[in-house]
C-alpha cells in the first residue's frame, strides 16, 4: 500500500456495513413502503389472473378458468386488508425481580398504635 500524501499514513481498509445490534421496529415510512409493495404485487397477481381467465376461456378446463376468475374477484379485498394491516408489535420480555428466599423480609406480628 502506498502512503497517503497529505498525512503520510496508510489508508484505512474499507470496512463492511455496520452490524445491526438493535431490535427496533422499522420506521413508519419503511412499513408503509413494504405494505405498498405487497399491495402492488397482490394487485399485479390479480390482474394477471383476470387476463389469463379471459384469454384462456376455451383453452383450459372450466374449473381452472373459474379458479382464475375467483382469484381475480376476491384478491382485491384481501390486498386491501393486508395493506392496511401493520406488523404485530413485539412482545417485550420484561426482567421481573424474583426475590431469593434468603432475602425475603420475615412476616412477624407487629404492634399497631391507635389514637
Amino acid at each position: 500500500m502506498k502512503p497517503v500524501d497529505s498525512s503520510q499514513q496508510f489508508p484505512r481498509p474499507h470496512r463492511p456495513d455496520p452490524v445491526l445490534i438493535t431490535e427496533a421496529q422499522w420506521s413508519r415510512d419503511e412499513q408503509l413502503a413494504q405494505r405498498k409493495r405487497r399491495y402492488a404485487i397482490t394487485m399485479g397477481i390479480r390482474a394477471v389472473s383476470v387476463v389469463l381467465a379471459v384469454c384462456l376461456l376455451h383453452v383450459i378446463p372450466l374449473w381452472a378458468d373459474l379458479t382464475l376468475a375467483l382469484l381475480g374477484t376476491f384478491l382485491p379485498g384481501f390486498a386491501v386488508v393486508m395493506a392496511n394491516d401493520r406488523p404485530p408489535k413485539k412482545k417485550l420480555d420484561v426482567n421481573r425481580y424474583d426475590a431469593r428466599p434468603d432475602r425475603v423480609l420475615e412476616n412477624r406480628p407487629h404492634r399497631v398504635i391507635d389514637n
